[in-house]
């Protein structure tokens, strides 16, 4: 498979985010190729691991070469301590499944519920804590799109939608528009909320299309807001395109907010965890969560003590403006909301 056409990334530059999807890197050996890492790493095939590798190329572009602990590689590339699973681990440890009312909605807070609005991510994270979801049956066509929305209709107890996935923005603009037509239509509603790695990921993600679409949603009568909650994780993966693309989310009127899940190896240390907050900062980005790993099977080599998270949030207080320090978070199956750790 050829990837790039001209190797000063010319090319790449001016590829749609469509085009950049199309073109992400799904073979171990390319990646490993292509950071100069071929002979240095040993780790599982493709065809070994039942969660595929799905890499972007503006995000492979900022991992550093030829270094095989760069904490960009480390949430994407496949290793054989996925196959550890420890007894607290399962394929659903939030209880996703229980809390289904329909395929494509969950609802597991008062208020809330949540769409599965696309079966494709953006990058697949080894972390996710989704990544045994069963997306051929949850996610969603136009037929389901129109049940989905008159199921929220019919329960004016919900005031918030949360567009996840998958990645809700891996949805066309259009698409897009038109759900949030409908949901416009819904009185009882307040909020949209869309939690999305692509702005991270593949900063051409936020088009103007997508901006007047949101602006659009926020001039009309109703006047609901618009929450997007972005995911970064280090620092390194805010570059100037990303920088440019969350301050121009910002400037459409929408709150913007990052979550982050505490991991091994890649910012379980106070100074990356500054680093990434004053990044998110001056890209307009509140930090808003740090999330303990959800126990999901095969992703163990994550895992932080808690202990050690309390010590960090403890640390990055000492150093941080108080908005500038995400919570730390817990989810638990059953509970009624996420559980403050610090």
């Amino acid at each position: 498979m050829e990837i790039l056409a001209n190797p000063d990334n010319s090319v790449t530059g001016t590829w749609s985010w469509q085009q950049h999807m199309k073109r992400a890197i799904r073979s171990v050996n390319t990646l490993l190729s292509m950071i100069e890492l071929e002979s240095k790493v040993q780790d599982l095939t493709d065809e070994a691991s039942d969660f595929p590798l799905f890499v972007p190329l503006p995000y492979l572009e900022r991992i550093e070469k030829g270094n095989s602990d760069d904490p960009l590689l480390r949430q994407v590339l496949p290793v054989a301590d996925e196959r550890e699973s420890p007894e607290h681990f399962s394929i659903d440890p939030l209880g996703e499944q229980s809390a289904t009312l329909r395929d494509g909605l969950i609802q597991k807070y008062q208020k809330r519920v949540l769409v599965i609005a696309s079966r494709t991510c953006a990058i697949n994270c080894r972390y996710c804590f989704r990544r045994h979801f069963p997306y051929e049956t949850a996610a969603l066509g136009d037929q389901r799109w129109s049940e989905t929305i008159d199921s929220i209709a019919a329960d004016d107890t919900i005031n918030e939608v949360i567009l996840s996935g998958g990645d809700p923005l891996t949805v066309t603009d259009e698409k897009l528009a038109d759900v949030f037509n409908r949901l416009e239509a819904v009185e009882h509603l307040q909020r949209i909320r869309l939690h999305t790695r692509l702005p991270i990921v593949i900063p051409q993600r936020v088009t103007d299309g997508l901006l007047k679409m949101i602006g659009k949603f926020r001039r009309s009568r109703t006047g609901r807001q618009v929450v997007m909650v972005v995911h970064s994780n280090h620092a390194n993966e805010i570059d100037d395109a990303v920088c440019r693309s969350l301050s121009r989310l910002s400037d459409s009127a929408t709150q913007l907010l990052n979550q982050s899940v505490l991991l091994a190896g890649v910012n379980d240390d106070t100074d990356t965890l500054v680093r990434l907050s004053e990044r998110l900062l001056s890209a307009n980005t509140l930090p808003y969560y740090l999330h303990q790993l959800d126990p999901v099977e095969g992703t163990a080599h994550f895992e932080v003590p808690v202990s050690t998270g309390l010590k960090l949030i403890e640390e990055i207080r000492a150093r941080l403006p108080g908005y500038a320090v995400p919570r730390y978070v817990q989810e638990l199956a059953g509970e009624p909301g996420k559980t403050v750790l610090a």
